[in-house]
């Protein structure tokens, strides 16, 4: 039997929990495993599985294995088994890290099920459990779960799917991991310097990210486990071992410092854990567990791939936060930079360092062909490829991107000289140029208000000394940590030798001094430590505008921060930004427009020398939108600067499937010149099946092609007049509690004008809903209406309704509040008992049921119900529209309706809505998911006029439409089948009629 046929008999032998067997053997089984499981156990670690191990006191653990006691029972499923045994296991546990001085974990197994556990606030904790399935044991998976707790494994590659499976949410690793940190934050987070790390982050990421970010505690604890692991990872990378190394050194650089290498790890937001207990202890597992990884041979930017892994995906939607493939940038640093040893590259939105990834291997490359020797090709590398970023999270882990790209081999050749690496934490938009420059009169002014104190005190900085940065950092440190080493209420030490050594200008040392001294107040006030590292960073954007400094290149992928997103001060700078550069479209379209634009130009106009060359990921609207059309002017006015660019074509990425973004994306290319060029309609269109997220450009580009296209624009401030006639449909949801169908009545019978139901059930349903009971009972005819739903919709026909639970009374809408409602005994028990679960199961939003029924009032407003009304899908790959005339239905939300003047006006907006034309027309305008499927009312920026009897057109299409409905009428179709296979035999068999062909014809001559 082969090693791996071994190992997964020995799973299965003790997954089988219904198999005769004792404790004993089990605990042997285990050990068993353990020593033939593929978890690189050394000779050491070998010996160190012991059986009954002594605990010292008598009681004995099954298992012990290096820092992980194993409490092994028979059945887990069986009475207080479980209790009992994690009681027992904590005692084991807590006793261990008292004898140790270190953590220890707990793994709880019966052989089928393995439960996790650490010790926490007098208790042990769950963190992970796995399940192994007796008859199909998912060996790997498993495998990867338990060695996540023992943290054996090494040499691991750092490929993307290692990443994810080793370090990511679903993994036995992360759930241990932050577990521990969320503990160490709950246990300290009202501590001065904690406070003011957490406020800063704060500040800094709504700026980044406006509304969408909430500022929670499990993010910060989120972030902060990031970027410990990157700063870990950066010494892995040079090949310091993690393992052994004091965790404060991990955490400040100091190793790197010595070594010459700058700029990667400082004090910054999340080194708190350094100032807590057990915080040090937190930090040698976790550099443990990423030791394990060989970071010297990467060929991606896994730093996003780690991030992606960590932040769960509804997170990151959320903020909008969504990076570059890597085979994306390589083909925009490709084309863009064209000659890497001549020419200065920025990207002002750095992330977690995709681009700068690239841009730096094409630098080494064409460095190796040229033979250049290796102190001076990193010296001239850390000078051609810079990045910003405002996100303090990505920053970190671009710098470590940097290292990656860089390479071990690089990094510790003994002729490489000191490296300063260029990524900082900035604002490459400078929001403040409206409000209080940090750089105005000679001097880079920082406030440390934290929201604590009454009054702010700002901490000045001669901005000449701006001009050379590497001085100025230096500067700037060591004043931080004069301050940070200081003891509380000494006298301010003196700064003469770092004056000297640093030949800082007499005229300068004034307002150096009085800095230095506000930074020892705040060492004082527990409120110092991130000072130097926020000051040396905001400072770098305005060191890079300065005219002489400026690029020869900007790539990147800017942000695409909604403006409805955008905090009330953030809109309002942004608008005022936006217009003074001609890029607002005004306050109709302003929730469609994002900051992409105005970063994209106001970087052109800060960073890039004339005749400099950019090119930028962006929103595919950019190309083909009304809102976007003064940026593709290429001319962005302003008072003090004026800017200009001069567009190439650009390429569109909509139709490559899947989407890798939310929106559909493009890329556009340019050069800022002293004459605008708008941007051609020419584009170059990319279609094809991508291979998968992490692919290499190799493997990408025999799946793409790319065509030679045209843009069509799209004003999106002319829309159809049916626009505001539509509505959506209502919420009648949980299902459970109003959608019903007809049950048997008992022998007896039911009262007259009453209906024997019981709830509809779906397979669709969510939890908790799900779970629940079905609801019964007999309810008065009049409130039990037909609802047409998206399933009930087929093109120019509806099919039979579902029926559903609506409280009207031909007035008004009856909660158990109103007096109405106890006239009808059915409906008030049905009612009476929906609400109670309704109260009991809700999610912790407020609203009542009958609100939760009407909300926005997308129930009410349907009454009195219209003689005549067309209802077309919410969502779909296609559009289909309908008449409805039953004067009892009501339309649920998979539908938007209308009331109809007349039948020659609903056959009219039906031909319209059943058009493949219509369908293609609109689909550049819809939002991207898997496929463009969210037609809302996106379909009413096509500019559709309402029907007018005075119009040919309008009657022949409106003839037509009837002869279409009659048409679809005759159409067999299978009810056993899925309503979109019913809806496309349907448009089967319009497809090529006489009838449909000119309807497609005339609503291409009404749009046109």
């Amino acid at each position: 039997m082969t090693n791996s046929a071994t190992i997964r008999q020995q799973i299965f032998s003790l997954a089988d929990r219904d198999a005769p067997r004792t404790e004993a053997m089990i605990q042997a089984d285990v050990r068993q495993l353990l020593l033939i499981a593929p978890l690189n156990l050394d000779i050491e670690d070998l010996h160190d599985i012991v059986l009954e191990s002594p605990l010292g006191d008598r009681r004995r653990i099954d298992i012990e294995m290096g820092s992980t006691v194993i409490e092994v029972k028979k059945d887990l499923r069986k009475g207080s088994v479980r209790a009992e045994a994690v009681e027992q296991l904590y005692g084991y546990v807590s006793e261990r890290e008292h004898q140790s001085g270190h953590r220890y974990i707990g793994l709880l197994t019966d052989g089928a099920e393995w439960a996790c556990y650490r010790a926490s606030e007098g208790e042990l904790k769950s963190v992970s459990t796995i399940v192994v399935n007796a008859a199909n044991p998912e060996v790997d998976e498993f495998l990867v779960w338990l060695e996540g707790v023992l943290a054996t494994a090494t040499a691991i590659s750092p490929a993307a799917r290692e990443i994810r499976a080793r370090l990511g949410v679903g993994s036995s690793s992360h759930a241990l991991d932050k577990a521990s940190i969320k503990s160490l934050y709950e246990a300290n987070k009202d501590e001065p310097s904690v406070k003011l790390k957490r406020s800063l982050w704060s500040k800094l990421l709504t700026s980044a990210l406006g509304t969408q970010f909430d500022g929670s505690d499990d993010l910060f604890v989120e972030h902060t486990l990031l970027v410990n692991s990157a700063e870990i990872i950066a010494h892995a990378v040079i090949g310091l071992p993690v393992e052994s190394l004091p965790p404060i050194s991990l955490l400040s650089g100091s190793k790197f410092d010595e070594s010459g290498v700058h700029g990667v790890v400082e004090q910054d937001f999340f080194d708190w854990v350094l100032e807590v207990d057990g915080g040090q202890a937190f930090v040698r597992s976790l550099a443990r567990r990423l030791g394990r990884f060989d970071w010297s041979v990467v060929e991606q930017d896994v730093l996003k791939v780690l991030y992606e892994s960590v932040i769960g995906a509804a997170t990151r939607k959320r903020l909008g936060e969504y990076y570059t493939p890597d085979w994306l940038a390589n083909q925009i640093v490709e084309k863009t930079v064209d000659d890497p040893l001549n020419q200065r590259v920025l990207d002002p939105a750095c992330g977690s360092g995709t681009f700068l990834f690239h841009a730096v291997r094409r630098y080494l490359r064409a460095a190796e062909q040229k033979l250049m020797p290796l102190d001076e090709t990193l010296t001239q590398l850390t000078q051609h490829v810079i990045g910003l970023e405002l996100h303090p999270v990505a920053v970190t882990l671009a710098r470590v991107t940097y290292l990656l790209a860089i390479g071990r081999s690089r990094l510790t050749d003994p002729n490489r000289g000191e490296i300063q690496v260029p990524v900082f934490l900035g604002d490459s938009v400078q929001w403040r140029e409206q409000q209080t420059d940090l750089l105005s009169k000679g001097t880079l002014t920082i406030e440390t208000d934290d929201g604590v104190q009454l009054f702010s005190d700002e901490l000045k900085f001669p901005d000449n000394l701006l001009n050379n940065a590497g001085t100025f950092d230096q500067l700037v440190q060591e004043m931080a940590d004069r301050a940070a080493n200081r003891k509380a209420g000494s006298p301010v030490p003196s700064l003469s030798g770092i004056f000297q050594r640093l030949a800082i200008s007499t005229a300068d040392q004034p307002a150096l001094r009085d800095t230095f001294r506000i930074m020892c107040d705040l060492h004082d006030q527990g409120r110092d430590h991130i000072w130097g590292y926020y000051v040396r960073n905001l400072a770098r954007p305005m060191w890079l505008a300065q005219s002489k400094n400026r690029v020869d290149r900007l790539i990147g992928n800017p942000p695409w921060l909604a403006y409805r997103h955008m905090p009330p001060d953030m809109q309002a700078v942004f608008r005022s930004m936006s217009e003074s550069r001609g890029l607002w479209h005004g306050a109709a379209v302003a929730t469609q427009q994002d900051l992409s634009a105005l970063f994209a130009a106001r970087s052109c106009q800060l960073y890039l020398r004339d005749d400099g060359d950019f090119a930028f990921v962006m929103p595919n609207a950019v190309v083909d939108r009304g809102q976007y059309s003064g940026f593709r002017s290429g001319e962005f006015p302003d008072s003090v600067e004026p800017v200009a660019v001069s567009f190439t074509p650009s390429w569109d990425l909509r139709k490559l499937r899947p989407h890798f973004f939310p929106r559909g994306a493009s890329v556009i290319f340019g050069k800022k010149s002293k004459q605008a060029v708008q941007m051609p309609a020419q584009i170059e269109s990319w279609q094809g099946k991508l291979p998968g997220s992490d692919a290499h450009w190799s493997e990408v580009e025999p799946c793409v092609s790319r065509i030679t296209d045209e843009a069509r624009i799209f004003d999106t401030t002319i829309q159809s007049a049916y626009k505001a006639r539509f509505a959506n449909g209502a919420i009648l949801s949980p299902r459970l509690l109003f959608m019903v169908e007809e049950r048997d009545a008992s022998p007896l019978g039911v009262p007259a004008g009453r209906k024997s139901i019981k709830s509809s059930r779906s397979a669709n349903e969510k939890k908790p809903w799900k779970a629940l009971a079905s609801f019964e009972g007999t309810v008065e005819t009049e409130f039990v209406r037909p609802l047409y739903s998206g399933e009930s919709l087929l093109p120019y026909s509806m099919m039979a309704p579902l029926q559903v639970i609506v409280p009207w009374n031909g007035t008004k809408l009856l909660g158990s509040s109103d007096e109405d409602l106890e006239l009808y005994i059915g409906l008030a028990d049905w009612w009476r008992a929906a609400e109670e679960c309704w109260e009991k199961h809700r999610s912790s939003d407020r609203l009542t049921l009958l609100e939760q029924l009407d909300y926005h009032s997308k129930l009410s407003k349907q009454f009195p119900i219209p003689k005549i009304r067309v209802v077309y899908n919410k969502s779909g790959m296609h559009l289909s529209a309908a008449i409805v005339t039953n004067k009892r239905a009501v339309v649920s939300n998979g539908l938007y309706w209308a009331a109809a003047a007349s039948m020659d006006e609903a056959h009219y907006i039906c031909a319209f809505l059943n058009s493949p034309v219509t369908t293609e027309l609109v689909r550049p305008l819809m939002s991207y998911g898997k496929d463009e499927r969210h037609i809302d009312k996106y379909v009413w920026g096509l500019p559709l006029p309402e029907f007018s009897s005075h119009e040919t057109d309008h009657i022949e299409l409106s003839g037509l439409g009837e002869e279409a409905a009659q048409l679809a009428g005759s159409v067999e179709t299978d009810s056993s089948k899925h309503f979109s296979a019913q809806r496309r035999a349907v448009r089967n068999a319009l497809s090529g009629t006489a009838a449909c062909k000119r309807i497609d014809e005339i609503i291409y001559d009404l749009l046109s």
